[in-house]
């Protein structure tokens, strides 16, 4: 046997591109506001909060929306909780339970000002506050969109448990159209408008659907590729492009990553020569659109440092991993969770990567 640690090659995909990373100059007092409410909730057991705190998921809207005022950046960093409990809560779960809270949090979208009902998944009661605080001071056209996209965010998530029941791989093409819903992308572009009236002629022209599509592609790509280790260790690799680009093409895990580079450096190419092709409204609504799209393409950049400055997919070794684009493979684990206990393997996995020998040769 090889007694060299096995290392995953991580190519840096954002190397050329032309967005800077930028943090939000509130993220430290929202982020301590955000934190302490959350806590609030009782949604986790106190081991998998240890580990959800570690995620920092108040960076990550820090850096997506890094010119949003004190009160947005709030509302963004609760939108950022509510994608990662989600997540946590219906990623172990069966497809008929995931069905049933995603019912639960559809419900509290459109009926914020009501009382949840006792004893429910604490999902709906986390949702209503985050939807009741947004609709205070967020456009109506961003509220059309923002629902629209996560109602197809959450139908995607049903979908990708039943794909989970199943133990189900989707082909390349596939799952790149399931997964541009359930990375969440869509939702998180829409909070860009919340303080803009984005007519619905420029929100679903064509090319700017598109445009959003490779920003979703750029987010499940970067995504796919940082998670790939950790999923690999739980048993929970299927629902990952990495997987799919394997069994599809016939790669090995390093062959699979420089195809996931390729299609990333191609998407990043189909985004740049679309926003040439984006028409004009007239000099009032093209000022909006630049700041939309600028927005949307921080947003590909923050997602991707955000994965490497966060503890929950690198433990805390993230930025020697950016640096030099490999990781130690994570031996199989056996982990065992629930809605009410989530993801323990957060804490475990960052704790085996943080003490692990430094990486060697790359593996197959």
């Amino acid at each position: 046997m090889d007694p060299r640690p096995r290392v995953i090659c991580l190519p840096n995909t954002m190397t050329n591109w032309p967005w800077p990373r930028a943090m939000n100059p509130h993220y430290e007092v929202v982020k301590a506001e955000v934190d302490a409410s959350f806590r609030e909730f009782k949604a986790l057991s106190a081991e998998s909060q240890e580990a959800y705190d570690k995620c920092d998921s108040a960076r990550l809207a820090g850096l997506g929306y890094p010119n949003a005022s004190r009160e947005h950046l709030r509302i963004a960093c609760e939108l950022i909780n509510v994608f990662l409990i989600v997540d946590e809560y219906t990623d172990v779960e069966n497809a008929a339970v995931a069905e049933a809270m995603v019912g639960i949090v559809i419900d509290a979208l459109h009926n914020p000002h009501k009382t949840r009902p006792e004893g429910e998944c604490i999902l709906g009661e986390i949702i209503r506050q985050f939807w009741a605080r947004a609709i205070q001071t967020a456009s109506l056209p961003f509220q059309r969109h923002f629902l629209d996209s996560y109602t197809a965010y959450l139908r995607a998530v049903i979908v990708e448990a039943l794909d989970r029941d199943k133990a189900h791989c989707r082909s390349i093409d596939d799952y790149i159209k399931l997964r541009r819903d359930t990375c969440a992308a869509k939702p998180a572009i829409a909070i860009y408008e919340m303080g803009m009236d984005l007519p619905d002629e420029v929100f679903y022209h064509p090319i700017i659907v598109e445009l959003v599509e490779c920003i979703a592609e750029l987010m499940l790509t970067d995504n796919d590729m940082i998670s790939y280790n950790r999923e690999q260790a739980t048993g929970d690799e299927n629902h990952n492009l990495i997987t799919t680009v394997m069994v599809e093409l016939g790669l090995d895990r390093s062959g699979a990553m420089v195809w996931a580079a390729r299609y990333h450096t191609e998407v990043e190419k189909r985004f740049t020569d679309g926003l040439a092709k984006v028409p004009s409204w007239g000099p009032s609504t093209d000022v909006l659109v630049k700041e939309y799209l600028d927005g949307m393409a921080t947003w590909a950049r923050a997602n991707h440092s955000w994965s490497y400055e966060t503890q929950r997919y690198l433990g805390t070794r993230g930025p020697e991993i950016l640096r030099t684009g490999l990781v130690q493979l994570l031996p199989k684990v056996n982990c065992k969770a629930s809605s009410a206990g989530a993801k323990v393997n957060v804490a475990d996995l960052s704790m085996m990567d943080a003490t692990a020998d430094p990486p060697g040769t790359p593996s197959p």
